[in-house]
């Protein structure tokens, strides 16, 4: 996974990431025997997973149904992506 410095750069991998998973999963709605779209989707849904880990650890929930409860319930600490706070 790349090495983000900012709250922004790992929004934006984590979006980006998240497009080609949509689109892999589109190509395999009509190629679900596609070995290296599954492959490809498989490595690309473990990386915006790290990416969404980190991204919740060090700025908070990524979207309302991801919750870091080490850091307790807290949705008011800053304002959370979907409210526009990057």
């Amino acid at each position: 996974m790349p090495h983000c410095n900012n709250q922004y750069e790992l929004m934006n991998l984590i979006n980006k990431l998240s497009f080609a998973l949509d689109d892999t999963r589109l190509f395999l709605d009509t190629h679900p025997d596609n070995q290296e779209a599954l492959e490809y989707f498989e490595r690309t849904m473990h990386l915006r997973n790290r990416a969404v880990n980190d991204y919740t650890a060090k700025y908070g929930p990524v979207n309302q149904y991801v919750l870091n409860t080490s850091q307790g319930y807290n949705w008011n600490s800053c304002p959370l992506p979907w409210n526009g706070g990057i």
